[in-house]
């Protein structure tokens, strides 16, 4: 999105701003701001490039807002003004090697106000977003039909777009919202995970979307088996897949860890909303005991069975997974130990056997006891599409 953003402006700035000497082509790169010298400008761009920008007396420097399409809003500002970490974009005449670019103009977005949007998204995805399964989509009406996962089971929701609506897909094997780049509908199939944000019915059924973001991933629930610290990745034994999978946590991973308690409490209401009255897994596709997990401790009582305190859906109905996790504190590998029971968030790489790991939490031996593999599915699905990067965007959490 902020590429896109700067890019509309760099159009704007080519119909107002002459031609490089001798009309040789415009060159141009977006970045972040890696370093400042008097009369010049180190920019890492998004690419992974190193790019030097000579600044002269004649180079336009202004400041925009994040998510101006256009310069209107555009403020002037002087070279002093500035600081690392901000984002550029940067027009002008282009080296041969691609590595310098003696700037005619410099559209800039502070890191302030890049964060202060960035905190902006995140509480609006929170607050209107919603997430899940997709069982169809329907090209004709631009409609996708989502199934929720929750405590108390699945919630098909009805996922209206229209052409205005921003749609976007995660690139193959990336776990980064920035990776996210345009794409049509028919692109999203059933079992893709997605998630949308606008403005939902009174009885939470539909939502009339204004952005939605999709992707292939892989769900994994099961148990630790090695732990690697030195590749900053574990083996789990799938119990989905029933198959070994080498797990990598990368940068952008969450670890997470549910308390026991609140785990017990997330089971209790698994097990009343498959009809469960003992304390077995519920039957049929579940990993019970086979899965090497133990049942549920007893003694949870049924006053517990109301779920995490606060934690409600976003219909008035059951809490969900999504809502609770994204306020747990964030873990390590090394707090993780053989044996653990996970569930993991991850790329559908071409290897099946080794993943990266978007978002692992860990401490849900409860509730894999007390769900069938595909309402763990159901549960993952909300909270796969991750948060932004440093980087500014805001996005799905």
């Amino acid at each position: 999105m902020l590429t896109a953003v700067l890019a509309s402006g760099v159009m704007a700035y080519a119909q107002a701003s002459p031609p490089a000497a001798g009309g040789t082509p415009v060159a141009r790169a977006v970045g972040t701001i890696k370093n400042i010298a008097a009369d010049a400008l180190t920019i890492t761009s998004d690419s992974g490039v190193e790019v030097t920008a000579t600044l002269a007396g004649s180079t336009k420097i202004v400041r925009v807002p994040p998510g101006e399409k256009d310069l209107k809003n555009a403020t002037p500002l002087q070279a002093q003004d500035l600081q690392l970490g901000d984002r550029v974009l940067v027009r002008g005449q282009g080296s041969a090697d691609g590595h310098a670019i003696a700037a005619l103009s410099v559209i800039v977005m502070k890191q302030a106000d890049v964060s202060a949007k960035q905190q902006r998204e995140q509480e609006d995805w929170q607050k209107r977003g919603i997430g899940g399964l997709v069982n169809a989509v329907d090209a004709t009406t631009r409609t996708i039909t989502i199934s929720t996962g929750s405590f108390g089971g699945a919630h098909n929701v009805a996922v209206h777009t229209t052409k205005d609506t921003i749609a976007r897909r995660y690139a193959p094997g990336s776990v980064k919202f920035d990776d996210a780049r345009p794409a049509p509908l028919d692109q999203i199939k059933a079992g893709d995970q997605l998630r949308a944000r606008g403005t939902r019915s009174a009885d939470g059924n539909e939502i009339t979307a204004e952005e939605i973001v999709s992707g292939s991933f892989r769900n994994i629930a099961g148990t630790i088996t090695v732990i690697d610290a030195a590749s900053d990745s574990m083996t789990v034994q799938d119990a989905i897949a029933k198959a070994p999978v080498v797990v990598k946590l990368a940068a952008d991973s969450q670890v997470k860890k549910l308390p026991t308690e609140m785990a017990q409490r997330i089971a209790m209401r698994l097990k009343a909303g498959s009809g469960e009255a003992g304390g077995q897994a519920a039957g049929g596709q579940g990993q019970g005991n086979s899965g090497g997990f133990r049942p549920a401790s007893e003694g949870v009582g049924a006053q517990n069975a109301r779920g995490p305190g606060g934690m409600r859906g976003g219909w008035g109905g059951p809490p969900d997974l999504q809502r609770l996790v994204s306020r747990l504190p964030g873990s390590k590998l090394s707090d993780l130990q053989k044996g653990d029971a996970v569930m993991i968030v991850s790329t559908a790489g071409a290897d099946s056997g080794s993943v990266t790991a978007i978002t692992l939490l860990a401490g849900v031996e409860a509730i894999l006891t007390a769900s069938p593999s595909r309402n763990a599915a159901m549960m993952l699905s909300p909270w796969t599409l991750g948060g932004p990067s440093a980087e500014g965007e805001g996005g799905p959490q």
